[in-house]
C-alpha cells in the first residue's frame, strides 16, 4: 500500500464516518501507511466540537507517525514562495503539508481542488 497523509479534508470524512472514504482510511490506518504532520491536526483540534471530538482526534494525533521536522515551516514558506502558491490560492498550511508530502515521498489525500491541481493530481 502507498504511504499517505490524509490532508484535513479526509480526515473529517473520516470522522464523519461518511462511507465514500471510511473503509479506505481505515485500511490505511489498519496499515500503518497513514503519516500526518502538526498542522494538520491542529486544523482538526480547531474546528473540534466538545470533549469527545478533542479526545478523539488527540488519540489518533498520538499514535500516527509524524512528519515535522526542523525548519520545516520555514523551507516548506520558501517552497511556496518559489512555486507561488499563494497565487493558485493555496496558504501557508497546505504548502506545509505538499513540501512535506514531497520531501518525504509521500501521496497526499486530498477534496482541496486547489492542491490537486498543483500536484496534477492522481488518486492514491
Amino acid at each position: 500500500m502507498n504511504e499517505v497523509i490524509f490532508d484535513t479534508s479526509i480526515w473529517i470524512e473520516y470522522f464523519k464516518g461518511n462511507t465514500e472514504y471510511f473503509e479506505t482510511c481505515q485500511q490505511l490506518l489498519d496499515s500503518g501507511s497513514v503519516y500526518t504532520l502538526e498542522v494538520i491536526f491542529a486544523e482538526l483540534m480547531q474546528g473540534a466540537k466538545g470533549k469527545r471530538e478533542l479526545d478523539i482526534i488527540q488519540l489518533f494525533y498520538q499514535n500516527l507517525p509524524k512528519l515535522d521536522a526542523p525548519d520545516q515551516i520555514f523551507e516548506a514558506g520558501v517552497f511556496s514562495q518559489k512555486n507561488q502558491l499563494v497565487s493558485k490560492g493555496i496558504g501557508l498550511i497546505d504548502s506545509i503539508i505538499i513540501f512535506s508530502a514531497i520531501q518525504n515521498r509521500k501521496k497526499i489525500w486530498t477534496l482541496d481542488k486547489k492542491i490537486r491541481m498543483f500536484l496534477a493530481y492522481q488518486n492514491f
